[in-house]
C-alpha cells in the first residue's frame, strides 16, 4: 500500500490516540463547559466534512447527470442514514452522560458498553475515509491526495477530545489509567479498520463512489443529530457547543478548501 495513503488511513487513529493520553497528564474530569465544547468542535468538523469533503464531491463526479446529478447524493445519504440507524439500533451500547443502555438487551459491562458508543460514532468516519482515498487511487476522479489527507486531519482533530472524554470517565470511575488509555485507545481502533476494508472493495466502490460518498456523509450526519447535539445541549444552557460547532465546521472548511 501507498505510504501516504497508510498514513492516510492511521492519522485519524493518532487523534483518537492522543487524546486518551490525556489520561496520564490531567487529574480531574473535564468540566461541563469543556465538554459541551469540545463535543460541539467534533460535531463541526463532522457537518462541514460531510458537505465540502464528500456530498460536493458526490455531485461533481455524477456532472454527466445534468439537473438529475443529485440522484446519487440523495440515495446514498439515506442508506447512510438507515445504516446508522440499524447499527444503533442492535448494537448494545451506553453513552457515558446517562445510564440508558441502547440497543439491544445485552450482560456487556459498562466500560465495553461505552466504548462501542464511540465506535459505533467512529464506523462512518473511516468509512469516509476509506472512501476518499479509494477515489484517489482509482485515479479517474477529481479526489486528489491533498484532499483526501485534509480530510483525514480534520476528523484527526475532533479526534482528539473524544479520546479523551472516553478515557478520563473512565479513570475517575476506578480504573486504572493504562485501562483507561487501552479502552480509550480501543475506541478509535475500528477507524482504520473500517477505512482498510473500504480500500480493499475499492473495485466495487469506485464505479458506485457517488453513492459511497454520500453514504458516509449520511452516517456522519446521523451521528451529529442523534449523538453530538443533543449532548452539546444537554444541561445548563449555554453558547459554548455552538461556538465551538462552528469553529469546528470553519476549520474543516479551510482544510478542505485550502488543501484539496
Amino acid at each position: 500500500m501507498n505510504t501516504m495513503v497508510a498514513l492516510g488511513l492511521l492519522i485519524p487513529f493518532m487523534g483518537t490516540t492522543l487524546g486518551a493520553l490525556c489520561v496520564y497528564i490531567m487529574k480531574n474530569d473535564l468540566s461541563e463547559h469543556v465538554k459541551k465544547m469540545l463535543t460541539g468542535f467534533a460535531a463541526g468538523v463532522m457537518v462541514a466534512a460531510s458537505v465540502w469533503s464528500l456530498i460536493i464531491p458526490a455531485m461533481e463526479q455524477s456532472e454527466k447527470m445534468g439537473k438529475l446529478s443529485f440522484i446519487p447524493a440523495f440515495c446514498g445519504f439515506w442508506l447512510g442514514i438507515l445504516f446508522l440507524l440499524v447499527i444503533d439500533s442492535i448494537t448494545p451500547h451506553l453513552h457515558i452522560q446517562t445510564n440508558a443502555v441502547e440497543g439491544v438487551k445485552s450482560r456487556l459491562n459498562r466500560t465495553t458498553m461505552m466504548v462501542f458508543a464511540v465506535a459505533i460514532h467512529n464506523i462512518p468516519e473511516g468509512m469516509a475515509v476509506g472512501v476518499v482515498f479509494a477515489g484517489w487511487i482509482a485515479g479517474n476522479t477529481n479526489i486528489t491526495m491533498m484532499g483526501a489527507l485534509a480530510l483525514s486531519i480534520g476528523i484527526a482533530i475532533q479526534n482528539f477530545p473524544e479520546g479523551a472524554i472516553v478515557s478520563m470517565p473512565l479513570a475517575l470511575e476506578g480504573h486504572s489509567k493504562t485501562k483507561s488509555f487501552i479502552y480509550g485507545l480501543l475506541s478509535g481502533a475500528v477507524e482504520p479498520v473500517a477505512a482498510l476494508l473500504t480500500i480493499m472493495l475499492s473495485g466495487i466502490i469506485v464505479p458506485a463512489l457517488p453513492y459511497l460518498l454520500s453514504f458516509a456523509a449520511g452516517a456522519m450526519m446521523y451521528v451529529v443529530v442523534e449523538e453530538l447535539i443533543p449532548e452539546m445541549s444537554e444541561g445548563t444552557h449555554s453558547n459554548f457547543g455552538t461556538i465551538a460547532f462552528s469553529t469546528g465546521f470553519t476549520l474543516m472548511m479551510v482544510l478542505d478548501v485550502a488543501l484539496g
